[in-house]
């Protein structure tokens, strides 16, 4: 009779869980899907527009090598299209997560997010770009974050994770009205994991510095792309796989006492 191994398997600390990641069709997002999919979480995947690369990110989640771990019933990503600045299309995202895999949502990550490419000055961005960068940036996340505090709790407690930026920080020329968006996220963020208190439920912000995207390279020059690297202590643009560990974290169990936070995760680059 062979002997039984005695390599233990590697703990799935998202076994069952149902994680909402907004935006996740790709940049960022994506990577945050797939590798709460890896800590063992079943996928809502998010997209507004990109509906193609989408159901490409639930088929690599589908496909992922099973591990005995995953509890629940339905399948281990589901694509669910919703503008997260709309307040009925926020709520249809939570039906559709909660009826596809029989279960509350535990996890919100807010990933969904635009920057104007052309980078104006305050003096030159439009009304309309002002409108929408906030109606995606901020009132998204209000949104999401709202939905989340009351979904969230029939779960017995959660995560609500709201992706933003270390440009709040940096407060360079040329994005007043992004920083700005994100500057109110961070601020909302705190006072939310106060009035989450006797939840479970922990609220916190992780903000990444530049980040090798296609919003992050849109409109920048190749000169600007080696200037933006050269700030940074490692020398190089930030990549998804630094960030997603960061959110795995706080996803788990282990980031519970985290709560109220805005965690830069830039390489030293602020």
């Amino acid at each position: 009779m062979a002997a039984q191994s005695s390599i233990s398997q590697p703990p799935v600390p998202l076994a069952g869980r149902v994680a909402i990641v907004t935006g996740s069709s790709r940049g960022i997002g994506r990577a945050i899907a797939i590798h709460l999919a890896e800590l063992g979480a079943r996928i809502v995947v998010n997209y507004t527009s990109k509906s193609d690369d989408a159901e490409r990110v639930a088929t690599e989640i589908n496909d992922l090598p099973a591990r005995e771990v995953v509890t629940g019933k339905g399948p281990r990503a589901i694509v669910v299209k919703a503008n997260v600045s709309e307040p009925s299309e926020v709520k249809s995202l939570f039906d559709a997560a909660e009826s596809a895999f029989e279960s509350p949502v535990h996890i919100l990550v807010n990933s969904a997010g635009v920057l104007d490419p052309k980078y104006p000055t305050i003096a030159d961005t439009s009304v309309e770009d002002f409108d929408r960068t906030f109606s995606v940036n901020t009132r998204g996340s209000f949104l999401c974050s709202k939905e989340a505090a009351n979904r969230l709790k029939q779960g017995g407690g959660g995560r609500i994770i709201l992706m933003t930026s270390s440009s709040t920080r940096i407060l360079k020329p040329g994005f007043g009205a992004y920083a700005a968006s994100k500057a109110a996220v961070e601020t909302m963020v705190k006072i939310l994991a106060k009035e989450l208190k006797g939840t479970g439920i922990t609220a916190n912000c992780v903000a990444p510095g530049p980040i090798a995207t296609e919003m992050f390279f849109e409109g920048k020059s190749a000169e600007l792309i080696k200037s933006v690297a050269t700030e940074c202590p490692f020398g190089r643009i930030g990549e998804p796989k630094d960030v997603v560990p960061l959110v795995g974290f706080l996803a788990s169990d282990g980031g519970e006492w985290i709560n109220g936070q805005v965690i830069p995760v830039n390489g030293g680059y602020v």
